[in-house]
């Protein structure tokens, strides 16, 4: 991978055509790196995937919190849902929404998370999972 010295974007290879050799071009200002018939690798970078505690471990999920959780359920059930809403978007920002209503056991709480899924001038998704049943929903 090359970048343009003029404009930092990353370079795009383009095949020889017509006799022009191949080179490398940036496609936002007019730099091009012709390149030679044979080509040497003057340095290589062996990159290395950073390694990232999760923030929820199996031992975790398994053990949960104290022995009754949100809304009287059994331990562990909330980690489970915050473990749900974790794999949804990211790091979630979880509230419990007293307005809310299941459409499977019409039970009034549930937790809830918005993510921008959809392009910035569209509203955020809501999703919702029921304290009681554990049933998932959205509204876009």
């Amino acid at each position: 991978m090359e970048f343009c010295p003029t404009c930092g974007n990353m370079l795009q290879y383009e095949l020889p055509h017509m006799g022009r050799p191949s080179r490398f071009f940036c496609p936002t200002c007019p730099y091009v790196c012709h390149l030679e018939n044979k080509v040497k690798i003057k340095r290589r970078q062996h990159l290395v995937k950073k390694e990232i505690e999760p923030v929820f471990n199996k031992e975790d999920m398994k053990m949960g919190g104290s022995e009754t959780d949100v809304d009287g359920h059994a331990a562990g059930t909330r980690d489970r849902i915050f473990y749900v809403f974790y794999v949804f978007g990211g790091y979630p920002h979880i509230r419990v929404c007293d307005t809310a209503t299941c459409p499977s056991c019409s039970h009034g709480r549930a937790l809830f998370s918005q993510v921008q899924i959809r392009s910035a001038d569209e509203p955020a998704t809501t999703f919702y999972q029921c304290l009681k049943c554990e049933k998932m929903w959205r509204e876009d």
